[in-house]
């Protein structure tokens, strides 16, 4: 619990190549033990092939509407009332909406075997812009368990 008031946001630079934030914030999710330039390397292929699988759309543009329809509205958050615990829905906000979508897209690429990380990435980013994949059922997932538990949402404070 939170004694003194929270630390501010740090402003995130824009990536050099395509000057945008979400790019950058992109990079450095992909990013492992401070190796920059292989998470840049990583997250620009993949924005490469997206240009060759995607080809009249600008890959920026769809790794855009990708993070918008990977992010989840709702997502529910244990609270504790006496001695039960309920799963309360509580709505998300936008920082936290790119953080989790991010996240998820990393992960789900990271799981496909036997397949090159900037290819993994690229085709989960085209499939979430599509609507369709694993990230996109890992947010309906999450809409669904909100959905189940609006009972309990007069529990939020």
């Amino acid at each position: 619990m939170a004694r003194r008031h929270r630390a501010d946001k740090r402003e995130l630079t824009p990536d050099p190549r395509y000057n945008n934030e979400l790019v950058a914030y992109m990079i450095n999710c992909v990013m492992q033990r401070g190796k920059k330039s292989v998470a840049a390397k990583i997250v620009y292929g993949a924005l490469e092939d997206i240009q060759k699988q995607v080809k009249d759309e600008d890959p920026v543009e769809v790794f855009t509407t990708a993070i918008e329809n990977v992010s989840p509205r709702l997502e529910v958050k244990s609270r504790r009332v006496g001695g039960a615990t309920y799963q309360v829905p509580l709505e998300v906000k936008p920082a936290r909406q790119i953080a989790l979508a991010t996240r998820w897209l990393i992960q789900f690429a990271g799981n496909r075997k036997g397949v090159p990380m900037r290819r993994a990435l690229a085709i989960e980013v085209v499939d979430a812009f599509k609507g369709q994949g694993n990230a996109i059922k890992k947010r309906d997932d999450t809409h669904k368990m909100a959905q189940a538990n609006k009972a309990f949402a007069h529990y939020r404070w």
